[in-house]
């Protein structure tokens, strides 16, 4: 039985708009014991092996009892629970039954902003496609899905940033209802950390300013919270007293292409870490083709042995999609990044800015875009279209061999954002 909280407004009729996140518990352990049934009840982590620097992507509920989480170094997962078992990603069978849940979300209402492959809001605001409770609708949902083998928790607000704290308030299994007119009650208690966006760093400096609560910063002035937030101090302010009026984004567009890579061991010359680069920017420009898509911002990100992270970007004068032209402008970033000494544990590389203006950005010499090598059109479509009959492995070229350090296996590391 799914459990339920209905804050401040037991059986009271929905007034206004109404938003819910469902978000599947679990989802990628939760889908490996419904494909496993002798793994039910046990802990199940889903991710990179230890011996091979991966990391959890996602772990069952009685391997978090352990402490077990997501994101978390295989490492130290193996030492936390010895006994888990440890599962390989199967993105295929993750992505049909992803499909499955989105469809029933579909069934209930067209507006639906699918935020990743288990999360996503809904509008549910009664009016001209929903015509009952989304509470009402919630729990249909909820009930559905189960049906499949999985399940998942709800959030019901009037807004996005709300609905979201709210599904991760009982978890699994959980449905947090939240009546308009009762957010601000329903935040106020709740630490900072709880709202989407704020994350460590940022709750220190909120406590270095007095404010430990949602309720102590939707009281604060959005001009003494600028050095936390930007220009985005006032929205914070507004969303921690339950004001969130940004509507669902129905049509997801890629913004970028990027591939990053976790190595076997550190990375700690140079020439290593070009050849990385070279790999990496291989698919993604193989990516960039098989989708139409070509862009001008170049991203280079590097994480190092201490886990912290660097990033770089630079526009060029053109829409690109050639790793020829984009790969020498990701090795000249590196000195921005990276000093002779870092030890270097993961290599990343993106590209963006599709549907943007073509601008130029000063980084380089003088900026020109004559400064870019010249691309091979004919031979890059030559080359993907042997690659699309027989394979990609079939033909590489020079750059793609450089690189002898193992990479660990995690295609979620791939991204399309």
């Amino acid at each position: 039985m799914e459990s339920s909280r209905d804050i401040l407004g037991a059986q009271r009729e929905w007034q206004g708009r109404a938003v819910l996140l469902m978000d599947l518990d679990a989802f990628f352990a939760s889908v490996e014991q419904l494909d496993h049934p002798q793994w039910r009840g046990k802990p199940v982590i889903v991710g990179g092996q230890a011996g091979k620097r991966g990391v959890v992507s996602t772990c069952s509920y009685e391997a978090r009892a352990f402490g077990v989480r997501s994101a978390m170094p295989s490492s130290t997962a193996a030492r936390l629970c010895p006994q888990a078992v440890w599962v390989e990603p199967h993105f295929k069978r993750y992505r049909e039954l992803s499909a499955a849940v989105m469809g029933i979300l579909y069934d209930e209402s067209p507006l639906l902003e699918q935020v990743s492959i288990d999360e996503a809001f809904l509008d549910v605001t009664p009016g001209r496609f929903v015509r009952e409770s989304p509470v009402a609708i919630a729990a249909r949902i909820q009930q559905r899905v189960s049906q499949l083998g999985i399940t998942c928790s709800i959030g019901v607000a009037s807004g996005k940033s709300v609905a979201k704290i709210a599904s991760d308030l009982d978890k699994p299994r959980g449905l947090t209802v939240v009546y308009p007119g009762s957010e601000q009650a329903f935040l106020a208690p709740m630490e900072v950390r709880a709202m989407p966006g704020i994350g460590k760093q940022s709750a220190l400096k909120l406590q270095a300013l007095g404010i430990r609560t949602l309720g102590d910063l939707a009281a604060a002035q959005p001009a003494q919270l600028k050095g936390v937030f930007g220009v985005n101090a006032a929205a914070f302010v507004h969303r921690a007293a339950g004001i969130d009026e940004r509507p669902l984004v129905t049509e997801s567009e890629v913004k970028s292409i990027s591939n990053e890579r976790t190595f076997t061991r550190d990375l700690t010359s140079r020439a290593e870490i070009e050849a990385a680069i070279d790999y990496l920017g291989c698919m993604v420009g193989r990516r960039l083709r098989k989708q139409g898509l070509a862009g001008h911002t170049v991203t280079l990100k590097l994480r190092y042995s201490d886990l912290s992270s660097r990033t770089a970007q630079h526009s060029i004068g053109s829409q690109v999609d050639d790793e020829s032209v984009f790969i020498p402008v990701a090795k000249q970033l590196l000195g921005q990044v990276w000093r002779p000494g870092d030890s270097v544990r993961l290599v990343g590389i993106g590209i963006g800015g599709f549907h943007e203006k073509d601008q130029q950005m000063e980084l380089f010499g003088d900026g020109s875009a004559e400064e870019l090598p010249a691309g091979n059109p004919a031979l890059v479509s030559a080359a993907d279209k042997v690659r699309d009959r027989f394979g990609d492995g079939k033909l590489v070229f020079g750059r793609q061999l450089k690189l002898t350090v193992e990479t660990t296996a995690n295609p979620n590391r791939d991204a399309s954002s």
